[in-house]
């Protein structure tokens, strides 16, 4: 139909004033003007909505009923604008972030923390699935941002690096193991190896780094979580290999964290978004927060590190995207 927001906000200014100066006034037109707003609706719809006469002017009853539902028409309308601008001042809204959850147990939690006391009306929901899982939430737009090791290479998404992380190696605080500064592969392969399915992209980087090696760990127990990887080293049934930020930054009670050299295997862990969207503003506030702290994250993951070859490599990352758990 031809007639705009300004036609109905003039319709509803004369049914609820009555008065052809009164409303002109609130709606800042002319009498003529608005006069010939009203007479515009009354051709389009082909009923005249007003009774006119020297002394009065009122809605029919089919200008009342149309004057009430454009009342709620443009009520609904103010309102969906104010939200906007609450979600554009960062004052309500929602961020839903997709995280592989290797990263999502202790890494992203401290960080919504501090995200929340910047901003505490902002709801934020986790998506914690495995790689691909992650790397489609944000392709669909299911998500606003993602924190994955897959992606750079994708054509459908901006890949942004924060951190570079060491896979170490997972014991008991009574092992003996525990007691030494780093450990070997082959050391971690001496006692009972538990790790990841291959259906784990971590299990795929752990496996290109480890291929040449005659003395990589075998391993003695297969589950398809890390979560319940750490549960069984917890039990005492062996030792595993993890990315550091799988552990919590401030210890375990009863599992250590030791370095795990020749070879030091990492991944590049980055934000993730689609390519050609733009975050909105509480979204982008969360995943700046994330690309700032993460540079405070103790990840020693430095020396004779292999992740050019394992994360960098167009080969490896696209052989990752066959795999869907992290």
């Amino acid at each position: 139909m031809n007639f705009g927001l300004s036609d109905l906000e003039a319709l509803v200014a004369l049914a609820e004033l009555t008065s052809f100066r009164k409303a002109a006034e609130s709606v800042h037109l002319s009498q003529p003007a608005l006069s010939r707003r009203i007479a515009k609706l009354e051709g389009v719809l082909g009923v005249r909505l007003f009774d006119r006469t020297t002394r009065f002017v009122g809605p029919t009853a089919v200008g009342r009923e149309f004057a009430a539902k454009a009342r709620g028409l443009l009520d609904e309308l103010e309102e969906s604008l104010l939200a906007m601008k609450d979600v554009a001042a960062t004052r309500t809204g929602e961020v839903t972030v997709a995280c592989v959850p290797s990263a999502a147990y202790y890494f992203l939690p401290e960080l919504i923390r501090l995200y929340h006391e910047r901003f505490p009306p902002i709801r934020v929901r986790v998506i914690d699935e495995g790689a691909n899982a992650v790397l489609a939430a944000v392709v669909r737009g299911e998500a606003d941002f993602g924190i994955n090791f897959i992606g750079a290479q994708d054509p459908d998404v901006d890949f942004q690096p924060i951190l570079i992380e060491p896979f170490v190696a997972v014991c008991r605080r009574d092992h003996p193991l525990a007691r030494k500064r780093s450990v070997t592969w082959a050391e971690l392969g001496r006692y009972d190896y538990m790790t990841v399915s291959k259906s784990s992209g971590n299990r795929l980087l752990i496996d290109l780094a480890l291929a040449r090696m005659r003395d990589r760990p075998r391993w003695f127990y297969e589950v398809n979580h890390i979560l319940t990887l750490l549960g069984l080293v917890e039990a005492g049934l062996g030792v595993t290999a993890v990315p550091k930020l799988a552990m919590p930054q401030g210890g375990h009670p009863t599992l250590a964290a030791v370095s795990l050299v020749e070879p030091t295997v990492t991944r590049r862990l980055g934000l993730i978004r689609r390519r050609g969207r733009t975050l909105l503003p509480v979204a982008a506030e969360l995943s700046a927060l994330i690309a700032a702290r993460s540079g405070h994250c103790d990840l020693d993951g430095g020396r004779a590190a292999v992740h050019a070859t394992l994360i960098e490599h167009q080969t490896v990352e696209y052989s990752c995207r066959a795999y869907d758990t992290a």
